[in-house]
Formats: C-alpha cells, structure tokens, sequence
C-alpha cells in the first residue's frame, strides 16, 4: 500500500531571503505584478516558488523577529511592501480595482489566504473578513504543519495563532461556540456572510466592552463601557465608516474605541 502523501507547500521565493533582500524584491514583484495586470487583465503566479518543509518557522509580525536581520527567514509579514509598487504602478483611477483584484488572486493561494487573515488590510468589512477567513479554511490542513512567529519568544501552531488573533471576533460572533478554532472560525464564517448591519452591531457591541476592560490606554473606560453610550455612537456611524468595523475584527473596534475616547477628552 503506498503511503498518504503530504500535499507539497509553496511560497513565494522571494519571502525566503535576509530582509535587506526581500525590501529589494518585494518592490520588483509588485512593479512586475502591476505591469502584468495592466497588460493582461489578470496576476500570474509568482515566477520563483520555494517549498516550505513541514515544521519550517514563519515569521508573520515584525515583532517577532530576532534582530538577525541578515539571516534568511520565511518573512511572510513584508508582502504587505508588495501592495505600495502595486498601487504605484496602475493609474490612479484603477487602483481600488487593481487591490480588489489582486486580494482575490492572493486568496486562492495559501501564502495569501494566510497573509489577508493574520494581516487584514482594509476594509475590514464583514463579508470581507468572511472572504478572508474562508479562504484560510480552505488551506488549513496544509498549513497547520509550520509553527508561526507572531510575537517575541515563541511559536505557534495554525490552531494558537488564530486563537490569539480572532477568539475575540469569533466570541463576538458566536458566543460559547465550539472548543475548536477552526470549527469556530467555520461558524463564524457562515454568520459574517450573511450578516444584516443589525448582526454587525450586535457582535461588535459583544465586542467592545472586552477591549475597553483590556486596554487601560483609554481614559474614560467608565463611559465606553455603557452599552447604551455604545449602541448610541455605533448606530450613528455612516454605513463606509461602520463596515469597516463591521466583522469585529479587534485592530479596527480598538480605532474606534480611541478615537471615541479622544472625542470624550474634548468635551
């Protein structure tokens, strides 16, 4: 009987180098990916890929590097540098197109699935995010088998990873849902999908006083802690402002939490 084969992983090439030299390449390929889109229509694969090996360390947050910048790594936090020579080489009446296009090429393959969940640009709208999370799904067996550098001094599994990032956003989402992250996340994935404005609300509202209990930056905790104040100003936010806010993602809630505290410190 042959034995089960292990479905082969690649990234890029280019996200495997020192970070002098992915600084280097990463404007070549946005440049290149932009030219090709402007003559094509379409992005092409990447024209070098480098397998990643089972247990490989990626890093995804330039926090957790360890100063030894001169030291390939896996660096998979600098492909947001690609996004900056991709709008700079389209006009700029097509660059909201370009970065629509390109994030759904990127999600079809599991570096970028990967990148867009662990780094969402934005928007960070509910059906966005759900886009996003689904596509992780979809490669999550090939991508549990690394270990993934987040923040200083350790390494995560898929499964510790996501929890630390989302267990907040798939709370909010789905109170007391499943043990499993990854079952989690598939629950959460169905409701943001069809999600009403209402159910947006409703989870960030679920969301917001965790952030407020967390975060003793703010200054007026005490008000931004009344669910009344909160379903106030969240009800009021024009429908561009809240869809940003509207997958409870927590980097996007915590904005509009300061910024509604710095609001508070005027008055």
């Amino acid at each position: 009987m042959t034995p089960e084969q292990c479905p082969v992983l690649e990234f890029p090439a280019w996200l495997y180098d020192t970070t002098a030299a992915i600084r280097r390449k990463v404007r070549a390929e946005g440049r290149w990916w932009a030219r090709e889109y402007l003559k094509t229509g379409a992005f092409p694969q990447p024209r070098q890929m480098r397998q990643v090996q089972p247990g490989e360390v990626l890093v995804m947050h330039s926090g957790a590097e360890d100063f030894d910048w001169s030291r390939p790594r896996w660096r998979v936090h600098m492909f947001g540098g690609v996004f900056m020579d991709l709008n700079e080489g389209v006009p700029e009446e097509e660059r909201q197109r370009t970065r629509d296009a390109f994030e759904s090429f990127c999600l079809g393959t599991p570096w970028g699935a990967l990148y867009h969940v662990v780094s969402p640009p934005p928007l960070r709208s509910a059906e966005r995010m759900a886009n996003r999370l689904a596509s992780l799904l979809r490669f999550w067996d090939v991508l549990q088998g690394l270990r993934y550098a987040f923040w200083p001094g350790r390494k995560y599994t898929l499964e510790e990873l996501m929890e630390d990032i989302y267990r907040k956003t798939l709370e909010a989402w789905c109170p007391g849902g499943p043990a499993s992250v990854r079952e989690h996340l598939a629950l959460t994935v169905e409701r943001m999908a069809r999600a009403t404005r209402e159910d947006g609300e409703e989870a960030v509202l679920r969301l917001m006083p965790v952030l407020v209990k967390g975060d003793t930056d703010l200054k007026h905790r005490e008000v931004l802690s009344d669910p009344d104040f909160l379903r106030e100003r969240l009800c009021a936010l024009p429908p561009k402002d809240f869809d940003d806010l509207s997958s409870a993602e927590k980097y996007s809630v915590a904005v509009q939490l300061a910024a509604w505290d710095r609001e508070l410190g005027r008055h």
